[in-house]
């Protein structure tokens, strides 16, 4: 049986890790780290669905999505990103994604937006409240370390913060707004 799944996403970890529990729950998966081993793996399996990271090691995960969809017209393709934005989210959607989704984001989101309908729920409730300062931070930090590939010394360099300082920032959860 073919993988119905195809996930795409330069981390190696989160690729397999992402893989293995798609898998345990029943979805056939396998990954592809960069967009020449997407594209084969694509051609190879073509897949039902497909989970696309925006950044894929500097090139843009977006460039793949006409790709994606001339090899498999019916597959239906969900963007992760680590720097989600309104312009990235529009041009993903208008490119032929299905859905949009910022990291980090659990498996069940992920299979959700798969089982939804193509037409967007408009019901959903949209705060009135701005983001705390505190959970802006935390976004933030977030961001610069994945653009550090996890590495909390160039991370703590690229924020001009003492490493302990974004260590002890690190090991408390994020703050809910």
């Amino acid at each position: 049986m073919n993988p119905a799944m195809l996930i795409i996403d330069d981390d190696p970890s989160f690729n397999a890790i992402l893989v293995r529990t798609l898998e345990r729950r029943g979805h056939p998966a396998c990954g592809a780290l960069d967009p020449q081993a997407a594209i084969a793996k694509a051609r190879e399996i073509e897949p039902e669905q497909v989970i696309l990271d925006l950044n894929l090691n500097g090139s843009s995960g977006l460039a793949l999505i006409p790709q994606l969809l001339e090899i498999v017209p019916d597959c239906r393709i969900v963007v992760l990103t680590g720097y989600a934005s309104i312009a990235t989210a529009v041009d993903a959607v208008k490119l032929g994604a299905i859905q949009y989704l910022a990291k980090p984001v659990e498996v069940d989101a992920i299979l959700s937006a798969f089982e939804e309908d193509a037409n967007p729920n408009f019901d959903v409730a949209i705060s009135d409240e701005p983001l705390s300062v505190d959970r802006l931070e935390w976004e933030h930090i977030q961001r610069v370390l994945n653009e550090n590939d996890g590495n909390i010394s160039a991370t703590a360099r690229a924020l001009k913060m003492h490493r302990r300082t974004l260590q002890r920032k690190l090991s408390k959860r994020p703050v809910k707004n």
